[in-house]
């Protein structure tokens, strides 16, 4: 089987699983080509609420293939780039389920999702300093946010793996599930995930990712969307409240 993405979507959640499994996952440059378009494909989907990035078999990814830095590696490392972007602005809830390792380009892409699931075994890594590339600025950047400066610079110096103790305790991961209840959890929590407010969501992941400019528009999005009396009315009636809000489509 082909290098591959593959796609689907099942109960409102989209899953975008990395299949390479004779690299451990590693992403091909015609796989970094392929996540845009996937990702756009999920947000103008309204029947998708959450996105689940995971990886086939018992890895999640062990970054890019290293042959496709043999050519350009600028260019590789412009498409990983723009592939982490896009996943980072895609604008619904995004969680990394991640098994065995999660390496390099598997880290930024782990990185650019909201949230992290990990197995008790999962190794993490972001590698660079092994074969002499300046990690991307906007990459350094993100995984400042969730490490720190300290954390940052011991995983990018060193080069070096951490287990998922340790990437819960310096924040690089949310949870950490017993291997066989990493599925089972992942499932409950996106079933959570597409239970809320669309509306909530998409406002806080943008406050929360730094924007400062787009106050207004989400008070006006809350006065419109009859969410917040949905939400009230729900509760007292102690039923499942319906939210009508969706992210708007791109066409």
């Amino acid at each position: 089987m082909e290098p591959q993405l593959e796609y689907s979507v099942t109960d409102s959640v989209a899953t975008v699983v990395i299949r390479n499994p004779e690299k451990r996952n590693a992403m091909t440059a015609a796989m970094w080509r392929a996540l845009p378009p996937l990702l756009h494909r999920a947000a103008d989907d309204p029947a998708v609420r959450a996105l689940v990035l995971t990886g086939a078999g018992g890895t999640f990814c062990a970054g890019a293939d290293i042959s496709t830095l043999r050519g350009s590696p600028e260019e590789a490392q412009s498409l990983a780039v723009r592939a982490e972007e896009a996943l980072a602005a895609f604008p619904k809830p995004s969680l990394a389920a991640i098994r065995g390792h999660c390496v390099g380009g598997g880290a930024q892409l782990a990185a650019a999702c909201d949230l992290r699931f990990a197995g008790e075994g999962t190794l993490f890594g972001v590698t660079p300093a092994k074969l002499g590339i300046v990690y991307p600025a906007s990459s350094t950047r993100r995984l400042v946010s969730l490490v720190g400066p300290a954390g940052a610079k011991y995983l990018l110096f060193s080069g070096e793996l951490i287990d998922a103790g340790r990437a819960l305790r310096t924040g690089l991961v949310d949870e950490v599930l017993p291997e066989g209840d990493l599925g089972k959890r992942v499932a409950e929590f996106t079933r959570i995930l597409v239970s809320r407010s669309q509306l909530t969501q998409a406002a806080a992941k943008e406050f929360a990712d730094g924007r400062t400019d787009r106050d207004a528009y989400w008070a006006g999005q809350a006065r419109g969307s009859g969410d917040t009396a949905e939400g009230v009315a729900a509760f007292l009636e102690r039923r499942r409240p319906e939210f009508g809000w969706s992210v708007p489509t791109s066409g």
